[in-house]
């Protein structure tokens, strides 16, 4: 049996990165230890951890270097304050009483230190390290971190180092705002992103008019102007449903569209395709005329077909990630604004007896007036376009919709103390 543990600590080119495992000497990590020690490489050679010369704690730790040792200034941080503090931070973990359950003697650790070459402060080296290591071997001890954290966190979570957000759209977050960018170029597209106010239930769409003019290419482009945004690519694919997804994945797309007007053998090989890739599948109902079939001919294996004269699709049945109920523009002055409002309990039913819990998005002739009674009967989802594109104060239109939207519009970890 082994445990596992991981721990990043402090700023600037001090900053220490600590995994570990933990085992008996005669299991798996025993064994990796013992091999350690005599399979040298160049650059990374494993060093037994000492508090000071001639003082190893117990249990024994096996230090191994993340980042190569060039010259004998990275070998000092190694072979000085990392590997104290690396040691030192398991004595004192020993004597809190951390590993009290353990025989120290029959135990041993193998640690993976990061130094940093620009590390200059030896001081802070050894208080990072020493911090990480304690915080680790807790973690490791106590199987950090649990499902329930891990499920809280993930959809919040920003790598600090990576540079940038990954947005998703978690049900627990809804509901969201999605801006229609039904534009001609991707210069008006940039103007309206950069009025925007800063806020995690915002979407911006890449509307179909945009897609034609310039091409998918826009998402990447608008991507600049907005790097940690969560976009849609309006794709309104009616063929070659995995083609055009992977066109707009690489142009950085979190989400594609398909018009579910289109056979339910391409929709279920687009939507594959987009789960295939990581990102979500929206199905625009538009012209639809009833949603729940058209999920029920996807999800359920049937005899459809897109041509009679070909072979029926090896995709299996498939469920998308959001269903659009759309009153496109050219209905809005014969079709009432939330006629298929009714439908959202009746789809979200239908796909809960499939065990998905999709989301429902609504889309056409939404002001802040009506967008509540949207919610009001489920939508997860609101699309606005003209009323915030075109408005002379977009941020005063957005943040209209976010109040409308109610307490539930407060952005993620607005309220939330930080404790690890």
């Amino acid at each position: 049996m082994y445990k596992i543990g991981e721990a990043l600590l402090g700023k600037d080119n001090e900053i220490a990165h600590i995994d570990l495992i933990i085992g008996t000497k005669e299991g798996y990590v025993g064994q990796a230890f013992a091999n350690g020690m005599v399979n040298l490489s160049q650059g990374h050679t494993p060093l037994l951890g000492v508090i000071r010369p001639n003082l190893p704690p117990k249990p024994h730790v096996l230090i191994v270097p993340k980042v190569t040792v060039k010259d004998m200034a990275d070998a000092g941080k190694i072979f000085g304050p990392a590997q104290s503090a690396v040691s030192k931070g398991i004595a004192d973990a020993v004597e809190e009483g951390i590993l009290k359950e353990y025989n120290l003697d029959d135990i041993v650790i193998i640690a993976s230190v990061f130094i940093h070459p620009g590390a200059k402060d030896y001081r802070k080296i050894y208080q990072y390290n020493y911090g990480a290591t304690k915080l680790a071997l807790q973690r490791a001890i106590s199987d950090y971190p649990n499902l329930d954290k891990i499920m809280y966190e993930k959809d919040r979570a920003t790598h600090a180092i990576m540079g940038f957000k990954v947005p998703r759209l978690p049900k627990w977050n809804a509901p969201y705002l999605q801006i229609a960018l039904d534009v001609a170029s991707s210069k008006n597209a940039e103007r309206i992103v950069k009025e925007l106010p800063p806020s995690d239930k915002i979407i911006i769409e890449i509307g179909t008019p945009l897609i034609k003019a310039e091409g998918v290419k826009a998402v990447s482009k608008l991507r600049e102007a907005a790097p940690n945004a969560f976009i849609i690519a309006d794709l309104k694919t009616l063929d070659v449903g995995q083609v055009e997804v992977d066109i707009a994945f690489d142009e950085t797309a979190d989400a594609v569209v398909a018009s579910g007007l289109a056979c339910p053998e391409m929709l279920r090989e687009f939507i594959y395709e987009a789960h295939r890739l990581g990102i979500y599948a929206m199905v625009d109902t538009m012209n639809v005329p009833d949603p729940v079939k058209l999920l029920k001919d996807i999800s359920e294996d049937g005899k459809e077909k897109c041509n009679a004269s070909m072979p029926k699709s090896p995709k299996p049945p498939q469920m998308p990630d959001i269903v659009l109920l759309h009153r496109g523009i050219s209905g809005e002055t014969t079709k009432e604004v939330g006629a298929e409002w009714n439908k959202i309990k009746e789809i979200k039913d239908f796909a809960k007896k499939k065990g998905k819990d999709l989301l429902v998005a609504v889309a056409g002739g939404i002001e802040a007036h009506n967008a509540e009674e949207a919610l009001r009967k489920g939508a997860d989802i609101i699309v606005v376009g003209r009323y915030i594109t075109q408005s002379k104060d977009i941020e005063r239109a957005v943040r209209a919709f976010l109040y409308a939207m109610g307490a539930k519009a407060a952005d993620i970890d607005l309220k939330r103390e930080h404790v690890e």
